[in-house]
């Protein structure tokens, strides 16, 4: 039996990635070129920068997952591409050079929403999981609870109304004088502190809905560092840590388990960069095994922006007859579910 071969090309922010995927589960290959060194410096990604990053390393990375994967460009099935949301500089790299190959090897281009390609990495890594289950999607730039009924069918039960989940651990590892990226140095700090040491504020709206807010939290962390310097008291920076993760690991743990509850589901599979943070990881497996539900996570690899992710959401698109045309474009603020 002929497997289905998806080569995947990922740069919707400042990772150039490329991958080899067949059957949408199974990882050939997983190259990742990263620009996490060269962003460090301005202190979070500048777009301009990551697209001439991207324009530099992409042949070489897709060379290199050919080359891993052991296959030939002849035997690619389908090019799988990101075409948003995310920075629209970036995306255009690697959509124009997967329309490029698609179009010199006469193989089928699919446009891969890059949500919808963190939800499929738990389809990589979990290889009997099927719908329904319920995703958290949190990253640097998306915080999601997603219905997921069947493959390539999301319905968006609640999503930030202002900062991502990931957007604000940058912003406060900042304002602690942590650096970039501020996920993994936070989680890493907090595991000295104490997360009862000050009460930021969780928020919650009161029309029933199961929508996020982290913008609040994050204004209160700088309020309560600028109110310690202005009256010259000494800030414990892993206290901090500690009390500001509990704040967001909380909302995020308690939607997600009520959606759950609405939608009669006994599965959540997690997702992004933030679905590698190990109190995120702690917490919701501890509060979910009460009420008997199963909590499943990728590969830390696979939670960060990687092709292999985009290879398998591509994979149940192309299987459904989905094929994109060449006049594809970028859509730097594209919807989960739109198409």
């Amino acid at each position: 039996m002929s497997r289905t071969l998806i080569l995947a090309i990922e740069s919707s922010c400042d990772e150039t990635a490329a991958a080899v995927v067949a059957d949408g589960r199974e990882v050939l290959s997983n190259i990742i070129s990263s620009q996490i060194d060269i962003h460090t410096k301005f202190g979070g990604v500048v777009p301009e920068v990551a697209s001439r990053k991207h324009i530099e390393a992409i042949n070489s990375v897709v060379e290199e997952a050919l080359k891993e994967a052991g296959v030939t460009l002849e035997e690619i099935d389908a090019i799988g591409v990101t075409y948003g949301p995310g920075l629209v500089g970036a995306l255009l790299v690697g959509l124009q050079y997967a329309k490029g190959l698609a179009y010199s090897l006469n193989k089928p281009l699919i446009g891969v929403n890059h949500i919808e390609g963190h939800i499929c990495a738990n389809f990589i890594e979990h290889k009997d999981l099927k719908p329904p289950f319920v995703c958290l999607v949190v990253s640097g730039g998306h915080t999601f609870i997603v219905h997921v009924k069947d493959f390539g069918k999301f319905e968006v039960i609640g999503e930030t109304r202002d900062d991502a989940a990931g957007e604000a651990y940058d912003k406060v590892a900042r304002a602690i004088g942590l650096g970039y990226p501020g996920g993994p140095k936070i989680d890493k700090l907090a595991k000295e502190g104490n997360p009862k040491a000050i009460n930021f504020p969780r928020a919650n709206f009161h029309d029933n809905t199961l929508d996020f807010s982290f913008s609040g939290v994050k204004s209160a962390v700088l309020n309560y560092l600028n109110k310690m310097d202005m009256t010259g008291q000494e800030v414990n920076k892993a206290d901090v840590a500690a009390s500001f993760q509990q704040a967001v690991i909380d909302v995020l743990t308690e939607n997600v388990l009520e959606t759950c509850k609405r939608k009669n589901v006994d599965k959540i599979a997690i997702a992004g960069g933030v679905a590698s943070n190990s109190a995120l990881r702690r917490e919701l497996t501890e509060s979910a095994a009460k009420k008997e539900i199963k909590v499943l996570f990728p590969a830390p690899v696979l939670c960060t922006d990687n092709a292999a992710m985009i290879g398998s959401a591509a994979y149940f698109e192309y299987i459904k007859g989905n094929i994109a045309s060449m006049d594809l474009n970028a859509k730097p603020n594209l919807k989960l579910g739109e198409r």
